[in-house]
């Protein structure tokens, strides 16, 4: 696994931005996997301010989300839908009927989970897949576990992650206790894997990817499996 070491979050954003222009130079109809979470907001900040200036095209890129909360509305403003309409899909030139989230609010999950993969491997598969990572090694909401799921499923979220989310709800009782997730062998399937670590929360999680293990109990090492993934974290994270 390659890794980058940033000074700040600053920097870290920059170099993001930086992987999805060189991708989108190479390629301008690739298909990205974008992530949520705080982590990736600044790297979509940069990425909006390259679309802006006429530095980077989005009008050929069809994207796919990694999860979505289980069950809530599109226009729930907690919903990753909504999460990605309003820091990044609103205000750059992307064809808003080819940006795909999981559906979070289906009578049938088990049929959305198979259609979201099915759907993916259409389009001809996922060119650069954004992750990041949370405090307990988790990729997507693919959860520490004594097993993994292949492809995207719906899954419980831990006390840990429910936690660490509630900060974005008015209590931590209104917080979904499930998400639909894409498994590790659609993340895996991606041709190029970037994952965003930043602060000293990450640490852990950054020092296990950093190790000779692969264990479920922190799918994100899982990524040192991959031929191409790049860490890209700040010292923070890197360091503790």
């Amino acid at each position: 696994m390659k890794t980058i070491i940033c000074d700040n979050y600053e920097e870290l954003s920059l170099q993001g931005a930086k992987l999805i222009a060189a991708q989108l130079t190479q390629k301008p109809d690739s298909i990205l996997g974008l992530a949520t979470g705080s982590t990736p907001v600044g790297m979509y900040q940069k990425m909006i301010e390259m679309n802006q200036k006429g530095e980077l095209d989005f009008s050929a890129v069809t994207s796919f989300n990694l999860d979505e909360y289980f069950p809530i509305t599109p226009d729930n403003p907690q919903s990753y839908r909504y999460f990605m309409e309003k820091n990044l899909f609103e205000h750059i030139n992307i064809r808003r009927e080819y940006t795909f989230v999981p559906a979070g609010n289906v009578e049938n999950v088990e049929e959305e989970c198979l259609r979201y993969d099915a759907a993916i491997d259409a389009a001809g598969g996922i060119d650069l897949q954004v992750l990041g990572i949370g405090q307990n090694g988790h990729i997507g909401f693919n959860e520490p576990d004594d097993y993994l799921y292949c492809g995207t499923h719906l899954t419980p979220l831990t006390e840990s992650t429910i936690n660490a989310n509630a900060r974005f709800f008015d209590s931590t009782d209104e917080v979904p206790k499930h998400a639909v997730t894409m498994g590790m062998k659609s993340i895996l399937k991606a041709r190029t894997i970037i994952l965003l670590a930043s602060g000293k929360s990450k640490h852990g999680a950054v020092s296990a990817l950093l190790d000779d293990r692969i264990t479920t109990d922190c799918p994100a090492t899982l990524l040192k499996l991959h031929p191409n993934a790049i860490l890209i974290c700040d010292k923070d994270a890197y360091n503790g």
